[in-house]
């Protein structure tokens, strides 16, 4: 972990979140949470390919 005033070791995380909200979750709802979870998944194994 590196000191407050520097960034970018936690830029690959936010970088993920941003892309799942964008791409996933603000474009439709879940009803049942394994729907989501699945989701989720499924959207990990597509970053971790490219």
């Amino acid at each position: 972990m590196s000191r407050k005033t520097n960034c970018y070791d936690n830029a690959a995380m936010e970088a993920f979140w941003s892309t799942l909200k964008n791409e996933l979750v603000h474009r439709r709802r879940f009803a049942p949470r394994a729907t989501l979870v699945e989701a989720i998944r499924r959207m990990k194994a597509a970053l971790a390919a490219r």
